[in-house]
């Protein structure tokens, strides 16, 4: 009888333990409307990716570094990409045609308030940095440090959906958990 209430004791705990940390992953989660960064961003994409000379190349869609992060380590590479558009790719991208600009504007501001969000689940110490999330963001910058500065900005403004529709999936599988 001994052995079932420990076994149900410790049950128990690791159910309150799992709840606990769904709790603090849906606390993480990005309340934005991708939906409208989207759009912003099909609305631009043809007319960025035609200035991308280097076609052959990329930053963010090699398949290993996004398809395999570990979903406990989300949270942090998506702090960490959204600090890499904000602090280099948007700095560093030079848009003559203002419609343009006004929209990776907005894509900009928003990823400013998913920043703010994240760095609060940080503060929180809901968003872990393991080696691996460190490392999958270190391939992305070292894949933008081999081009150009301009060319690696638009690039990267070309990529942006792969980055989007990662974010989209993971915030679905977090918010389905």
């Amino acid at each position: 009888m001994k052995l079932l209430d420990v076994s149900l004791w410790l049950l128990g705990a690791v159910l309150i333990s799992c709840s606990v940390h769904t709790r603090g992953l849906r606390r993480c989660l990005i309340s934005t409307d991708m939906h409208h960064i989207e759009e912003s961003f099909q609305e631009i994409k043809r007319a960025i990716q035609a200035q991308d000379t280097f076609q052959n190349v990329t930053i963010l869609s090699t398949s290993e570094t996004l398809q395999s992060v570990k979903p406990s380590d989300t949270c942090c590479v998506t702090k960490n990409l959204l600090a890499f558009y904000v602090d280099r790719v948007f700095k560093d991208h030079r848009e003559p045609n203002p419609r343009i600009l006004r929209k990776i504007s907005s894509i900009a501001n928003a990823f400013l308030y998913m920043q703010r969000t994240l760095r609060r689940c940080q503060e929180q110490r809901l968003c872990h940095c393991r080696q691996e999330a460190t490392n999958a963001t270190r391939i992305v910058h070292d894949n933008y440090d081999q081009l150009e500065i301009r060319s690696a900005a638009v690039k990267s403004l070309g990529e942006l959906d792969v980055f989007l529709a990662w974010i989209d999936k993971h915030h679905q599988d977090t918010s389905a958990a």
